[in-house]
């Protein structure tokens, strides 16, 4: 049964809420929820957000949402659904191309200006629950605590952290966060999110809003953000069990992607292929499913031939 207001976490429901003209204003409002006083946003531009590589055998990087402000500040807008490795190298790696686009030809005095890197994660990345944060606000520091570099920002928010009921709502950030967790539970607009930037983020996210072609590529959305969950829960389920007949405690964490990862009993390159065939068939990023069988990238290619 479809919800009344669309869910957020699917690629169409994210970028309709956050990445168009119409619902600017939205992200705006948002992002300056998280960031300092001194890079409030007025007005942004959209930019690509697919960056292309400068020679063929660099990766490309493909961003949800990328956008510069007036006074030059990048932001990188990321909703990622499914739990990766290396989710920290990734964004390191992403939050360079906002840098090198900055340098110029000729004379140039590397003058950078400020890059924010802003997730929201639909996980939690912390494998240790005593270091597990719902927000983590990072920055380049030295061995003192002290800031050594205030233009590049790592701002990440681990959803299922997130706890407060709508009586403990205290900021308009934390009903920002409240509104993007339930917005697909949601069978009317609460008394507590019934502002003007909310109202409108209800009207945008009204399933009944979208015409047919939207309502398509929606259902597609879900039916992709569905797969990747039960692909992943389903991993985790017989990784787990694999976990308690070999003893290992990375089994119980990690489930099925640390099973393969591993790769230890026979016949699990085979599923791995199986695995790497399936995600394939249903659209997966060939990084994602290398990123989760361990394949190569050259091997996963080669299954489209």
């Amino acid at each position: 049964m479809i919800s009344k207001y669309f869910n957020p976490y699917t690629d169409f429901g994210f970028k309709k809420l956050f990445g168009e003209e119409a619902s600017k204003d939205l992200l705006i409002d948002f992002l300056n929820q998280l960031l300092p006083p001194q890079h409030q946003i007025a007005q942004l531009n959209f930019k690509n957000p697919e960056n292309l590589p400068d020679t063929i055998d660099e990766r490309r990087s493909i961003f949800d949402i990328y956008c510069e402000s007036v006074t030059g500040e990048r932001f990188i807008v990321e909703m990622q659904k499914a739990k990766i490795h290396f989710f920290k190298e990734r964004s390191l790696f992403y939050s360079t191309f906002p840098i090198r686009e900055q340098s110029h030809q000729g004379l140039w005095d590397f003058h950078l200006l400020p890059v924010y890197f802003i997730a929201i994660l639909d996980f939690k990345y912390d494998e240790k629950e005593d270091e597990r944060k719902f927000r983590r606000d990072v920055c380049l520091k030295d061995q003192d605590g002290d800031v050594f570099y205030d233009k590049l920002h790592f701002k990440f928010l681990q959803m299922p952290l997130f706890n407060k009921q709508e009586h403990e709502l205290e900021t308009h950030f934390d009903k920002w966060v409240y509104f993007l967790k339930h917005l697909e539970d949601f069978d009317h607009i609460p008394t507590i999110l019934n502002e003007p930037i909310f109202t409108k983020g209800f009207e945008i996210a009204s399933v009944a809003h979208l015409n047919a072609d939207q309502y398509d590529a929606y259902i597609k959305s879900v039916l992709s953000y569905n797969e990747a969950k039960a692909v992943l829960d389903t991993a985790y389920q017989d990784g787990k069990l694999e976990g308690k007949l070999e003893g290992k405690a990375e089994g119980l964490i990690e489930g099925k992607l640390e099973g393969l990862m591993e790769g230890k009993l026979e016949g699990q390159l085979d599923e791995k292929f199986e695995v790497a065939k399936s995600m394939l068939n249903k659209g997966f990023d060939i990084s994602l499913i290398a990123d989760i069988t361990k394949l190569s990238e050259q091997d996963i290619k080669a299954l489209l031939s």
